[in-house]
This record gives structure tokens, sequence and C-alpha cells, in this order.
């Protein structure tokens, strides 16, 4: 089981979407400054996961949420919780 997830910086509010099969040590790895993309906006909080049966339509989902339309609608629905 995959999990495409999103990430929130707790200093600028800036999302990360990432995909992993454990998304505790992906967390870890992302607020020990272990990814070069996310170590200059630590700490981040989980704010949203979405399970996804196989890579290639995890994939899929990661990419669509990274850009255009799916970032839009990410926005979206984060700021209506956060």
């Amino acid at each position: 089981m995959y999990k495409v997830y999103v990430i929130k910086s707790e200093i600028n509010k800036r999302l990360y979407v990432g995909l992993t099969e454990n998304i505790e040590r992906r967390l870890k790895e992302h607020n020990n400054g272990k990814t070069r993309s996310t170590k200059g906006y630590i700490p981040w909080v989980l704010v949203c996961t979405e399970e996804i049966n196989d890579r290639p339509e995890a994939r899929i989902r990661e990419k669509y949420l990274k850009f255009g339309s799916g970032k839009e609608y990410l926005k979206r629905i984060i700021g209506s919780v956060a």
C-alpha cells in the first residue's frame, strides 16, 4: 500500500506533496533535513494522506497534486482545514 501525502511547513505554510510506503519514516526524514527540497523549511507537519494500492496509480495522483489544477485543489482543501 502506497501513501500520497501532503506536509506543511510550520514556518512559512509551504506545502509539499510526496509518495511513500512508510509515512512515519518519511516525515522523520523531512524533519531531520535529509530531503534537500524540504530541509530549509523545517519543521513539517502531516496534513493529508491518501492510500493507493499500487505505485503507478500513486505516482499519477502525486503528480496531479503537485501541478496545475491539483495544486489549486490542495490549496483550497488545506486552506479550509488549516
